[in-house]
Formats: C-alpha cells, structure tokens, sequence
C-alpha cells in the first residue's frame, strides 16, 4: 500500500489541511477498481472505524497476491470539517466559513457532459477544491462507496435505481436492512456527482458491474469493535463477490428475508409539530402500522395536555430517528418508508 498526503490550503495564512490517501495495486488491469471514502461528514465516525479493521485485510491480500483489482481509500475524506469545533461541540456536517453542508453541491456535469472542477489554486473556499478533488479521485473506479451514518438508525444505502436490484449484493454482504432508491436530484452530493459522472463516462449506457452508493452505517454513536469488525467483513466480502480479492474462504450473503427497498418518495419525513422533549414510543427497525403512536413531544411537563402526540401517516418502516432528544417545532422527528408515495414527498435530499 502506498500512502500520500495531499496539502489543501486554507482561506487564510497559515491554514492548510492534510488529506490522506491509501492506494493499493491489483494484479489484474481488468478487475473492478474501488474508490472508498468515509467520513465526508466530518462528525460521523462508523466509516473510519471499519476502515480501522478493512484496511490490514486489503494490505494482506496485496501481499499475498489476492488483489486483482486497485482500490483507493481516503478515511478521513473532510480535514476541514475534522477541525470544526464550537464550545467542545464538533461540528462536522455543515462548513462553518459558508454554512454549506459538505456533502452538497459537489460539481456534476452540465447539459454537454462537461464538469468544471475547481484546481488546488482555485480562488475559492476551501470546501469547495476538497469536493472537485475528492471527485477527481473517485474518476475511473466503476465501484464507489461512501460511508455516513444517520443520527439513530438501520444500516441502509441510497442507491441510485438504475443499480439496482444489481447492488443487492452488497446489501446483502453489509447486512443492512433497507435501501433507499432515487433517479433524480438536486442537491449534488457526491454520490449524486459521482454517479452522474459514471453515466457520462459509460460506453452506450452501460452500467453493468458499477456500484455508487451513500452507505448509512446505523446511528452516530454506533462505533465500537464489534460493529467496526463487521462492518470490515461486509465490505470485504463485498470486495470479494466482485472479484476485486481472491479469498476461497468467504461465502456469498443473502439479503434478509424482511429487507426494504423503496423509491425515495416513499420516505416519509415525520416533522415535530412542536418543540419540546421527544418521547419516543418506536425505535428504529420497527413496523408501524398507519396511525400508531411514534412519539410524544412534551412541551409543558407534568400539566394536562402537556404533550403532543405524533402518529404515523401510513404504515411502514421505522429507518431513522433523531439522537438528541429536544427539538424544534418543524425539525424532523424520523424518517418512515412507507409502502406508498409520502404526500409531501420532494425531489432531491431529504435533509439539510
């Protein structure tokens, strides 16, 4: 394994950041080539941690000859997000120079399949030639993975739909229990821009063996040795379905037998009607049924009336909810698939 460590100046003198980058040789130029990143929301650590345990396990078979396809890695793919902290509280997921969420308006190709990225001297904020370099990175690898998490939640993928039922084996391999599936957007996160420029790339439209997918990693406090373990297992077992490794040891995965996969619109985003303290009565992984109780929002405890109840719009499945337990009245509570279309379902990202 080779390792590089790109310097991305700051905004200001004396400001720079270090990114780094892990690239491993495959023995076989036409074996899949894997990009994997983690960490681009700089406060949700699940990814690092199972690229803690993947990577000896890439070094391994690199040694002894069982890597037939090259990977790059970049662990911590936000230095500049790593370094945001306000009263001891880290701020990972929004820059705090611009206010934009660093997993959004990532260049992508316009109308003639032409995408303008910004170079390392380019006069702009530094979030921005992080994202066109991360892009430039991940160019030319048919397999892309990112990893995030949610507050509190399932593992699950976004997947764009037109690899899917074709990515279920990685599914299957990270034992995640939904995916999310989406053909159009407007936020330009980065699996939307590196999805995007798979498509322009692809010869008459072929996307057989690609992969491009934003994989959830359970919750934000989801990070121990066990989860980090398994986590490494699934992705190199995944590696190792797809011919990127040899290894006769390791067996295919199934999918769960209750596995979900819906269209983004069918995700329901359930608002908080007031703020106040969040009661939870479901956890992530259950099945509602239309009109149970979610959750209680109390806003004047202990007096009659003191809280508000929220039920679910329709019947469905309990993805995600939020980790902190105090909320505004509007903030999202969780998210729901449902088995239909949300009536206040929306193109592009479901958050902020």
């Amino acid at each position: 394994m080779k390792t590089e460590i790109e310097t991305l100046a700051g905004e200001t003198p004396g400001i720079a950041y270090e990114l780094v980058v892990h690239r491993l040789a495959g023995s076989d130029p036409a074996a899949p080539r894997v990009y994997i990143q983690a960490a681009l929301h700089a406060d949700e650590r699940p990814g690092p941690a199972a690229l803690h345990y993947l990577i000896p396990e890439l070094v391994r078979a690199e040694a002894e000859g069982r890597l037939r396809g090259s990977l790059t890695l970049v662990p911590q793919a936000n230095p500049v997000g790593a370094a945001q902290h306000m009263f001891s509280q880290h701020m990972g997921r929004f820059s705090t120079g611009n206010r934009v969420n660093f997993n959004r308006d990532f260049p992508v190709p316009d109308a003639q399949g032409v995408r303008r990225l910004d170079g390392a001297t380019s006069a702009v904020f530094t979030d921005r030639r992080l994202k066109s370099r991360l892009l430039e990175l991940a160019d030319n690898h048919p397999i892309v993975l990112d990893l995030h998490c949610d507050d509190e939640g399932v593992q699950y993928l976004y997947i764009p739909d037109r690899l899917w039922p074709e990515m279920s084996d990685l599914a299957a391999c990270l034992d995640a229990e939904a995916a999310v599936l989406w053909n159009a957007g407007s936020d330009c996160a980065f699996e939307e821009a590196a999805f995007a420029q798979m498509v322009a790339n692809a010869k008459g439209g072929d996307l057989k063996g690609h992969c491009c997918t934003t994989v959830e990693l359970r919750g934000q406090l989801d990070v121990d040795p066990v989860l980090a373990r398994k986590d490494a297992q699934g992705l190199y077992r995944f590696l190792v379905m797809r011919g990127v490794i040899t290894d006769d040891d390791v067996a295919p995965a199934e999918l769960r037998p209750d596995f979900v996969a819906e269209p983004i619109p069918h995700v329901e985003m359930i608002k908080a009607p007031v703020g106040g303290t969040i009661l939870y009565h479901v956890s992530p992984g259950d099945r509602v049924e239309t009109g149970q109780l979610l959750a209680e929002v109390v806003t004047r405890p202990g007096e009659p009336d003191g809280a508000v109840q929220v039920h679910a719009p329709q019947k469905g499945f309990v993805l995600t909810r939020r980790m902190r337990r105090f909320i505004r009245m509007g903030d999202d509570l969780l998210k729901l698939v449902a088995d239909q279309p949300s009536s206040s379902a929306k193109i592009g990202a479901l958050e902020d």
